[in-house]
């Protein structure tokens, strides 16, 4: 068990929060502020509780420099927007400059402060001691928000938290607690479906959880490197070169642990990577030689459905086709509405997946959508994530 904000009387304090406000924009304009939102009642919880609060994040990839068009600027307007009270952004190149330290040292319980793009300092990445400490001197405890970071040793994820205390915020909980017992502690059947382009990407987490799972299902670009291992002619589908001698170790690993491991028996086979491109479906030992692979078929669909509505804990991570086009969405989309209806636990591991049951309008349907894809997938592999790691255990 981790410390969170619950466990601090934050009367008097001052909160140094690391949130993931890495949001899309357009111009100034957010066009999604779902990671904003997702920070909400941590910053709130603070506020009500008499904190002071300071925010820090990271916005794209300014390499070290400062870059207008990736400053927080905007996010702090439409952090006052939704928190109801005014956010105050102040500006530097540097990040930390004495007009900055002089408004953190003014802030007052109720107060909140966002300061710029922690990625305009080199040192950031760098996990410089000093830029972490000069973060440090923002506040007096340090409160971790940022999962979609968790897996990079940073100043303003790890390095902070060698000069003050770390506690975790409700985000970072919630997402411990159900990726966690997912993977640790699954109510069984418990199902994992791993989509995805390439096979070596994936093989740490596939590995891990042929430990753990009771079912493993295998779509997206990866498939064909798997049906490759098998002896199918796959025509122009991707080919993971590299991944071809894992896939076949892995089938056999699945074997040797009792896995019920299941790849697609039909799929969707185009001319060529376009939407318009044309397509039909085929078994998998029929893939003509001038088509690839984009999809999963009908059969496969019917086939994972009958058995993901036995599970009672289902991880996903990784489309099933290329969902970014109609015409070979059809795969993701069934797979999403199949745990929609679930009585499962659903995690969805983050990025595409995530953007997958977004776009379909079934997001609220799941258990829990991690906020971290690149973390979420180092998390399923077992591996300890920086951090996680520097928030104090219980």
């Amino acid at each position: 068990m981790k410390y969170t904000v619950r466990d601090i009387d934050w009367t008097g304090k001052t909160a140094v929060m690391r949130c993931d406000f890495n949001v899309p924009l357009d111009g100034t304009v957010i066009t999604d502020d779902t990671r904003i939102k997702a920070a909400l009642p941590t910053i709130n919880y603070l506020l009500d509780h008499g904190a002071a609060v300071v925010i820090m994040s990271h916005l794209g990839r300014p390499k070290g420099k400062p870059v207008p068009e990736m400053s927080l600027a905007p996010v702090a307007g439409r952090l006052s927007e939704l928190l109801g009270r005014d956010v105050r952004f102040v500006a530097s190149d540097v990040v930390v400059d004495e007009n900055v330290r002089a408004a953190c040292e003014d802030i007052a319980a109720g107060e909140v402060i966002l300061i710029e793009n922690v990625r305009f300092r080199a040192e950031e990445e760098k996990n410089d001691p000093e830029f972490a400490k000069e973060l440090s001197h923002l506040g007096d405890i340090f409160v971790q928000e940022a999962f979609g970071t968790a897996h990079r040793a940073h100043a303003s994820t790890t390095g902070i938290a060698d000069y003050i205390p770390a506690v975790s915020g409700f985000l970072i909980e919630k997402e411990l607690k159900f990726l966690g017992d997912a993977v640790n502690d699954p109510e069984r059947p418990f199902a994992a479906i791993m989509g995805g382009a390439k096979v070596k990407d994936k093989i740490p987490v596939i590995t891990n959880l042929l430990d753990k799972v009771d079912i493993l299902i295998i779509g997206g670009g990866m498939v064909y490197t798997f049906l490759k291992a098998q002896g199918y002619s796959i025509g122009t589908s991707l080919l993971d070169e590299e991944g071809l001698d894992l896939a076949g170790d892995i089938l056999k690993k699945a074997e040797e642990k009792g896995v019920k491991f299941m790849l697609p028996v039909d799929v969707v086979a185009a001319d060529e990577f376009s939407n318009d491109s044309p397509h039909d479906v085929y078994p998998v030992d029929r893939i003509p030689d001038n088509r690839m692979g984009l999809d999963i078929g009908p059969e496969s669909i019917k086939a994972f459905g009958d058995v993901l509505r036995t599970a009672k804990t289902i991880v996903w991570n990784g489309p099933m086709g290329v969902f970014e086009m109609d015409n070979f969405a059809k795969g993701t989309k069934a797979i999403a509405e199949i745990l929609a209806e679930s009585d499962a636990t659903t995690v969805i591991g983050g990025g595409d997946s995530a953007a997958a049951v977004a776009k379909f309008g079934l997001a609220d349907k799941m258990t829990h959508i991690s906020t971290g894809g690149g973390a979420s997938l180092e998390f399923l592999e077992g591996r300890e994530l920086p951090g996680i790691a520097v928030i104090k255990d219980k």
